[in-house]
């Protein structure tokens, strides 16, 4: 099932995705006039730390809570290049290239961590902030060894936006399949993003924490 979003800005400085509960999700790149600006990158020393609860509404209605840890942000340079990665090749070129990136982890309750391979930080025209991360899902055995079409949908990806108070919320899709074409028209890039089989999950309740 493809979303749609209302807003995804795509561009070698961003990587935000905002969505609505429609249909498919679709990109244009940002215009130099743009106010959304990247947010410097941290560094170890400054890790950020959040905490929040995931609900999933996809049939009898579920909660999980989650910690997320963040040691640095993906640089435009960085960020640039796997887009190029990935409008020349496909999205499983982009999962090589990012495997070793260690940029901090997402920690379900109960559940193993995974590695942050792409992390953006971007500041938003009316004070909010908004953090979006990228990360290898967990492949259940059977996945693997049956060859499910859920293979196919290899990221996981969570947005949050903070408001000017640091009370945060957004969107987590569990598993989702990435494609980049070029705009014939505009020459812009576009961006898909199509979660395998239903809507994402809503993301409440976000703030820092002290580590």
């Amino acid at each position: 099932m493809k979303l749609l979003a209302t807003a995804l800005l795509i561009s070698a400085v961003l990587f935000v995705c905002t969505f609505s509960a429609t249909g498919t999700t679709n990109s244009t790149a940002a215009t130099a006039t743009s106010k959304i600006e990247p947010v410097t990158a941290i560094n170890a020393e400054s890790e950020e730390v959040y905490t929040g609860t995931i609900v999933n509404t996809n049939g009898r209605m579920a909660t999980a809570g989650f910690t997320l840890r963040l040691k640095g942000f993906t640089s435009d340079d960085d960020f640039s290049h796997y887009l190029g990665i990935l409008a020349e090749g496909d999205q499983f070129d982009v999962l090589k290239a990012i495997k070793n990136v260690d940029l901090g982890s997402f920690t379900p309750t109960r559940d193993v961590a995974r590695q942050i391979s792409v992390a953006r930080k971007t500041s938003l025209p009316d004070g909010s902030t908004r953090i979006v991360v990228a990360f290898e899902r967990w492949l259940k055995f059977a996945e693997v060894r049956n060859g499910y079409r859920s293979e196919d949908y290899p990221f996981a990806i969570l947005e949050v936006i903070f408001d000017t108070n640091g009370k945060g919320a957004g969107t987590y899709i569990a598993a989702c399949a990435v494609d980049l074409e070029r705009d014939k028209k505009s020459g812009q890039f576009k961006l898909e993003l199509e979660n395998f089989g239903t809507y994402p999950s809503k993301v409440i309740g976000v703030s820092r924490r002290d580590k």
